[in-house]
């Protein structure tokens, strides 16, 4: 039978790489297109980044990237933090690998011994302007990891902050509507205020729909 790829990577990966978080992205970033078939659809996938606001698009498949985020959390031991600081080198490179990846390190961290929550982490790492679709795609991850969504005091700021931070409420209350969940009164009325781009937008969209609820 023979060795997968992807495995052989890993055992040839120094452990040492696990304390630093600037080596990790490195390590991540060569281990994106192992086992991807010659990456047939690069230039497609590198239209399709560019146009989506990531810095690259390789076509990693899902379950890589898990594979990839189960190494570093079994790897990291005690040293979660680091992958913390990973998670930030990510978000700021902006791969829609680099994103994914993040997502799924941010719903899978220990974040009861770190004494942190993954949507304080989330709302740190981003920029003044994201993608929907990066922002919606980890905000999924984390609720079906079984995290809690945001409470009231904390989307009422995102609310009232940048207006990166209304989006994210914005997509933070649609994701969890449609699993079933419901908001506060008060919630629905300051995303009322939340700006979002004119237009036929997906957020103009969700937040039409949360409105309408």
């Amino acid at each position: 039978m023979a060795n997968d790829p992807l495995d052989e990577f890993f055992d040839s990966a120094s452990h040492r790489v696990h304390s630093s978080p600037r080596k990790l992205a490195k390590v991540v970033r060569a281990a994106y297109p192992i086992g991807v078939p010659a990456l047939i659809m690069k230039s497609s996938t590198d239209r399709f980044g560019e146009a989506a606001g990531y810095s690259f698009h390789l076509g990693t498949p899902d379950e890589n990237l898990r594979r990839i985020a189960s190494w570093l959390l079994t790897n990291a031991g005690s040293e979660q933090k680091t992958l913390v600081k990973l998670i930030r080198r990510l978000w700021k490179r902006h791969g829609r690998e680099d994103v994914a990846l993040a997502a799924l390190l941010l719903a899978n961290l220990d974040h009861k011994s770190l004494g942190t929550d993954p949507w304080t982490i989330l709302a740190s790492n981003t920029s003044r302007k994201e993608p929907a679709e990066a922002l919606l795609l980890t905000i999924e991850e984390v609720l079906r990891a079984g995290k809690s969504i945001p409470n009231d005091e904390q989307l009422l700021t995102w609310c009232k902050g940048r207006t990166i931070d209304g989006h994210l409420a914005v997509l933070v209350i649609h994701a969890a509507t449609m699993r079933g969940e419901r908001v506060s009164s008060e919630v629905a009325e300051a995303i009322q205020l939340v700006s979002v781009p004119p237009g036929d937008s997906l957020l103009g969209r969700i937040k039409a729909r949360i409105v309408a609820s």
